[in-house]
């Protein structure tokens, strides 16, 4: 892996420009998808698989915006 991708994944990103704003907007529509996961699954282990898989690529969605821009 090159070491400055390697860099990169392991520094600090201080928001910029509207960056806050779309780190919201992802975690508020992952929290709606969240919502209905909750309101229309049955409590099992798939469902909190769901819910982490979800929790894990609103992190992902907005590390690639940290990261990349």
């Amino acid at each position: 892996m090159p070491a400055d991708d390697l860099a990169n994944r392991f520094t600090y990103h201080a928001p910029k420009g509207d960056q806050p704003e779309r780190y919201q907007h992802i975690r508020r529509e992952g929290l709606n998808l969240a919502n209905l996961m909750d309101e229309f699954c049955p409590e099992s282990r798939e469902k909190s698989l769901a819910i982490t898989k979800l929790e894990e690529a609103v992190m992902w969605a907005n590390a690639a915006i940290a990261r990349h821009q």
